[in-house]
């Protein structure tokens, strides 16, 4: 009995080979639909699981559990797309922080930080840097960003007490200002003020089309000093980052750090907060949402290409059933069952559409290594994605082939050997 059923299985796949080596423009014409489908589906999975390995990286490059307190919500376009409201919030200031790691249960380090973004002119000697952003940081920054030096030391309680010249570059720095010298103990100046460099961070890569290897970090008194009108001139002028004492208090240290932050600034039950929060976990689920629907577009255009490529199926088969019609009546004549002839035409409908799926799944990978090669971007098809290709095309040559499958079973066996 089984091996009858292989018989059959690789006989009926043999007249669907024959009949589309036969007939190779029209197969091809009616594959073209189920290879854009399934071609579609391995390119968004692709591109969504590396866009997702990617932008998960980075962010965990912060620390899975970093909570930072700023002034405005984070968002695409830079200040001038904040809304008005946020601007006109209060400030948060360094007493803020002090007072988080003052009263917190759950804080393990707490980091006030000031930014700016471009306009200082970063040199040494000839040498200038490309436009890094310089910030002023204090002593518990690297914990709290996981953000470690790889050679020399991070900047001190005493050198924020002092206000103290010193840095610590990042590695695209390195590169710009000493390519062939040790960094440590040499001078840079940040906009026309000379700082001595006490340490390398070691190497992030690039996050959203920035380096975050290309930072100067100085003690946010000195900076403050150096740079009164970021502190001063209103806009998103501190950020505060903590990390919880254990990855358990991540959630509790969240709930704690805005109850401290709400009883200084005076804000009543019921009251929205005046402050943003930023955390890894929660702006990963902010992009991945984002892939999603993305992928749910995609998804949508390879459902119409899987649909006009099945009606095409269904056409050809149909077609296949008028033409052999004779060739299904001397079969019944012969014995053949409706059931027989049923899965003969099923076969060839799944085995044409099989055929247009390898295609897709081949053309999808194809893409997927173009964009690793060309744009060194890390598209990642999954093993899974592959068997979802076969089982799509399977399934549209099972859905669209069964009409005439049924068709040509119920074909009568003394008219269609009377067909002409």
């Amino acid at each position: 009995m089984g091996r009858r059923v292989a018989f059959n299985l690789r006989e009926n796949v043999g007249f669907a080979l024959d009949a589309m080596r036969t007939q190779k423009l029209r197969t091809f014409l009616t594959l073209l639909g189920v290879m854009a489908g399934v071609a579609t589906v391995i390119m968004m999975v692709s591109f969504v699981v590396g866009f997702n390995n990617r932008i998960t990286a980075a962010f965990t490059s912060f620390g899975t559990h970093l909570v930072q307190f700023q002034k405005w919500e984070p968002r695409f376009g830079g200040p001038d797309q904040i809304p008005e409201e946020q601007r006109n919030r209060r400030d948060l200031t360094i007493e803020d922080a002090e007072a988080i790691r003052r009263l917190s249960r759950y804080v393990g380090a707490v980091s006030p930080e000031r930014y700016l973004f471009g306009g200082a002119v970063v040199k040494a000697g000839r040498e200038e840097a490309n436009q890094p952003v310089v910030f002023g940081a204090a002593h518990e920054y690297p914990q709290a960003n996981s953000h470690f030096v790889e050679d020399g030391r991070f900047i001190g309680e005493p050198d924020v007490r002092h206000a103290a010249a010193v840095a610590v570059i990042g590695g695209d720095v390195v590169d710009a200002l000493f390519p062939h010298r040790d960094p440590i103990d040499q001078e840079i100046t940040v906009a026309g003020r000379a700082y001595r460099v006490i340490g390398v961070f070691e190497r992030k890569g690039s996050f959203l089309g920035g380096s975050q290897d290309n930072q100067v970090a100085i003690p946010i008194s000195a900076f403050d000093e150096q740079f009164p009108q970021v502190k001063n001139g209103g806009g998103d002028t501190i950020h505060i980052a903590t990390v919880p004492r254990r990855p358990e208090d991540f959630d509790a240290l969240i709930e704690e750090g805005t109850a401290i932050l709400r009883a200084r600034r005076g804000l009543r039950p019921g009251q929205d907060n005046d402050f943003a929060l930023f955390t890894s976990v929660g702006n990963l689920q902010n992009f991945q949402q984002i892939t999603g629907g993305v992928a749910a577009a995609m998804l949508v255009i390879a459902g119409i290409a899987l649909l006009v490529g099945g009606v095409g199926v269904m056409n050809i088969m149909l077609v296949n059933v008028t033409q052999r019609t004779r060739e299904i009546g001397i079969r019944k004549a012969l014995g053949a069952t409706r059931r027989d002839i049923a899965v003969q035409f099923l076969l060839e409908a799944v085995t044409l559409t099989g055929v247009g799926g390898a295609l897709g799944i081949a053309f999808g990978l194809g893409v997927a290594l173009l964009a690793r090669v060309a744009f060194e971007f890390e598209a990642a098809a999954p093993a899974w994605s592959i068997g979802l290709g076969f089982g799509v095309s399977t399934a549209v040559g099972i859905a669209f082939g069964l009409w005439p499958a049924l068709k040509a079973a119920r074909q009568d066996p003394i008219e269609a050997l009377r067909y002409e």
